[in-house]
């Protein structure tokens, strides 16, 4: 059976009050993106001593550090450099908790994408050096803003670098935001990346109807088959982590922060959606008896 999991700064950017949410709802984990209005990279030693002391007792485990490595420009070598570092950062941090997951992207979109794959596929050389180095996977989000936003252009990246090092961070919400490359979320993109997720996130989305645009919305109201999609996981003898990355809220998110999340005004009204999900998910979970 797979763990469940949250992002803390969908709740709130104050850590204690992240974890205490995750222990209510006697969650397995959760995952670390900003703290304290400071983004994973920027966490301190006194910081990271703070969370651990947060941590201390309470059994939920770092499942993934949700890095925005690679959230740069594919053609700009002074900020491929500066995420580079950034990714070693994020290693330092995963080694504070026991965490083995870091999540990645690849590159802000720029189209036609085939006119930078090449390029895409050499970004990863630098970068899977520094995870052997530090035993550490980089599992990449398929999102609509990067040049990879859909399960089977994830696979077929994967399937290029071949690396140990570099897996799938599956999110079936993000596939609708694509509208270069339509994919249904599941079964058509879950089945093109199955066996190579070692950690799924769950947001949930639905299309405009009239306009075709995707929008965020509670969990279980949007078009992805969560239902089919969990029965999956589980015939399919995946126990990694589902993470639920909230991003709906009752007053809508502005673009730039569902694709650069982080800090107190993302973090508003979001312990009230976050909670509102995690009822809306158990729902989902209890009707196929997976959860009491």
């Amino acid at each position: 059976m797979f763990k469940l999991s949250l992002f803390t700064d969908e709740v709130s950017q104050d850590f204690e009050r992240a974890v205490m949410l995750a222990r209510e709802y006697e969650l397995d984990g959760i995952e670390i993106r900003s703290t304290w209005d400071k983004p994973p990279q920027a966490l301190n030693t006194d910081d990271i001593r703070q969370m651990r002391d947060i941590l201390r007792g309470t059994g939920l485990i770092v499942c993934s550090i949700a890095s925005p490595f690679y959230k740069c420009a594919v053609d700009n070598p002074r900020e491929r450099m500066e995420h580079l570092e950034i990714l070693r950062r994020c290693c330092m941090l995963a080694d504070a908790f026991d965490c083995r997951i870091i999540r990645g992207f690849t590159f802000w979109r720029k189209l036609p994408i085939e006119a930078y794959w090449t390029d895409i596929l050499k970004g990863f050389d630098e970068p899977a050096k520094i995870l052997e180095e530090r035993d550490k996977v980089l599992a990449i989000e398929n999102e609509a803003s990067t040049m990879v936003g859909t399960g089977r252009r994830l696979a077929r990246l994967l399937d290029r670098l071949d690396s140990g090092r570099v897996a799938a961070m599956w999110d079936p919400a993000n596939s609708l935001f694509d509208e270069q490359e339509p994919e249904v979320p599941f079964p058509d993109g879950y089945d093109a990346i199955c066996g190579r997720m070692p950690h799924m996130h769950l947001k949930d989305a639905a299309k405009d109807p009239k306009t075709g645009k995707a929008a965020t919305v509670p969990i279980g109201e949007g078009d992805i088959d969560f239902r089919g999609q969990f029965d999956a996981l589980v015939a399919d003898g995946y126990d990694g982590f589902v993470s639920l990355e909230t991003h709906w809220r009752p007053t809508a998110l502005s673009e730039d922060q569902l694709n650069r999340p982080g800090g107190a005004a993302f973090s508003k009204e979001g312990e009230y959606a976050t909670r509102l999900c995690l009822d809306n998910w158990f729902s989902i979970l209890k009707e196929l008896g997976l959860r009491k």
